[in-house]
């Protein structure tokens, strides 16, 4: 598991000062990307070998609200890797609160060529994320 910190910005919340659902799924995928850098990688990497990695179902449980210039501990890993997709899995804290979870969610991510077609992992890549599953 990998711990992104990030720090709710004034944009990020509603009227109410409270972090718009939608915006969870942004920090979801600044995990993804501290996830491969933790782990020696890079999206970037994975799209210079031609590959693509979109996600191609997301969810979210929201338990509690997340609200202006709160720092956020978010918990990323890879929880199932299959031949032509993988599944990460988020939770979200607030740093000095660890006990309160703010919500949970997951996204699953096809394995695509330049041409939009599900292809293998490539083994490189299945390493680095079995390295860490």
């Amino acid at each position: 598991m990998v711990e992104a910190r990030i720090r709710v910005i004034y944009g990020d919340t509603d009227q109410m000062g409270v972090v718009y659902h939608a915006n969870y799924f942004r920090y979801f995928e600044f995990a993804r990307g501290e996830y491969f850098r933790a782990r020696g990688g890079s999206y970037r990497d994975v799209e210079r070998e031609g590959l693509m990695l979109p996600v191609v179902e997301a969810s979210i449980a929201y338990k509690s609200p997340a609200r202006y210039d709160d720092v956020l501990l978010v918990h990323v890993r890879v929880s199932e890797l299959k031949r032509a997709s993988l599944t990460f899995q988020y939770d979200v804290r607030r740093e000095g609160a660890p006990e309160t979870l703010l919500c949970t969610g997951q996204t699953v991510h096809a394995c695509v060529g330049r041409d939009g077609r599900p292809t293998r992992l490539p083994p490189v890549l299945v390493q680095l994320l079995q390295t860490a599953a």
